[in-house]
């Protein structure tokens, strides 16, 4: 059982090739089209053969395997698919996603590739990536009582040192205004402190369809900051469940209406905004900001209060009101337009390639 999120799940991608087509150049091509949402670096599930459901089973199936790529690299391949792994492994790297997707030498920590005998004519392949976030539970029922579980030890785990710099920037969210906004520099640091609101897919369309009927919304927007969020519920004492951000792309559709409707001063998510979304920030000079994906639960950990304030029939998806304190966040888009999802990417691909034109010579 592998418990795995939409940015990445969401990210899976399935071709029908010709069976005289490059694999390696499918992947090269399909990889950078799958942007931040699947969270970075992480593994890419490749299944080859069969029929389509079957490549896409297997593409699932051999994300389970533990990561060993650096086994394999010190022993060498014995196989094609293994050499097809690390060929892959390497070449994916170079392109300079990286980490969260802002450019880096990371961007994949294994290739695991499954085949099956298919049709002459044929050659489905399927590949789907997986978070750094690659939790596994592995146990077999067998019909004698239920799987016993053991959990790691806390001492497993890296200690987790809760500042952000001294170059991090203090943003207080209930007094932030259009100028201040207007100074944020693409890739700085910011610590957001008070009150923010949450909303993703359910709550923005239910926005918009009140906009389009000339209804008044149940919450002011303006100046506000809204956190593409569906928290989970709390437990204990807690006072919210993991909250970490999901995909901001899926809000794109909704950005220009609802700034300009509005007055919505900035949005905060993971992973990169499409062009008419960047378009929409520019026009209206309002801010993107990136949150860590993935950690879902050290983001929580910077709420101090929640509560609901619109659609409480909406459940996870409803819109919350959180005070926060020093939750770490990355200016993604600036009022400008620029996106480090475009700019970081195209300084490490360039670091790269000179890199490599080294080696060659």
């Amino acid at each position: 059982m592998a418990a795995k999120g939409g940015g990445s799940e969401n990210k899976s991608k399935m071709a029908m090739l010709n069976p005289s087509d490059s694999i390696v150049d499918w992947v090269l091509k399909t990889v950078p089209t799958m942007g931040a949402g699947w969270c970075p670096p992480g593994m890419l599930g490749i299944g080859i053969g069969g029929t389509a459901e079957k490549a896409a089973v297997m593409a699932k199936e051999v994300l389970m395997d533990p990561i060993d790529i650096h086994e394999l690299k010190a022993r060498g391949p014995q196989n094609r698919i293994e050499e097809l792994r690390l060929e892959l492994f390497e070449k994916v790297n170079q392109l300079g996603i990286g980490a969260q997707g802002l450019g880096g030498l990371t961007t994949v920590l294994d290739v695991k590739i499954m085949d099956y005998p298919t049709h002459a004519a044929s050659l489905p392949v399927c590949m789907i990536p997986n978070c750094a976030a690659t939790r596994h539970a592995h146990f077999v029922l067998d019909g004698s009582g239920p799987a016993s579980l053991e959990a790691p030890p806390l001492d497993a785990y890296p200690e987790i040192v809760w500042e952000a710099g001294p170059s991090a920037r203090r943003v207080n969210l209930d007094t932030v205004t259009p100028e201040e906004v207007l100074s944020w520099k693409p890739g700085e640091t910011l610590l957001l402190n008070g009150k923010m609101l949450t909303g993703r897919d359910a709550a923005h369309k239910r926005m918009v369809d009140m906009l389009n009927k000339g209804e008044e919304l149940p919450v002011d927007l303006k100046g506000r900051f809204i956190y593409y969020v569906g928290p989970v519920d709390p437990v204990g004492d807690e006072v919210v469940g993991p909250a970490g951000p999901t995909t901001a792309t899926r809000m794109d559709k909704f950005t220009r209406q609802i700034l300009e409707s509005t007055g919505l001063l900035g949005m905060i998510g993971k992973s990169e905004r499409g062009p008419i979304a960047i378009e929409a920030i520019k026009d209206n000079k309002a801010v993107y900001l990136m949150a860590v994906g993935g950690a879902a639960y050290l983001v929580a950990q910077a709420i101090k209060a929640s509560k609901t304030i619109a659609f409480p029939e909406l459940g996870m998806e409803a819109i919350y009101e959180f005070d926060v304190k020093d939750m770490p966040v990355t200016v993604a888009v600036d009022t400008n337009g620029e996106s480090v999802h475009t700019t970081g990417p195209q300084i490490w691909q360039k670091k790269i390639a000179e890199s490599l034109a080294v080696e060659v010579q």
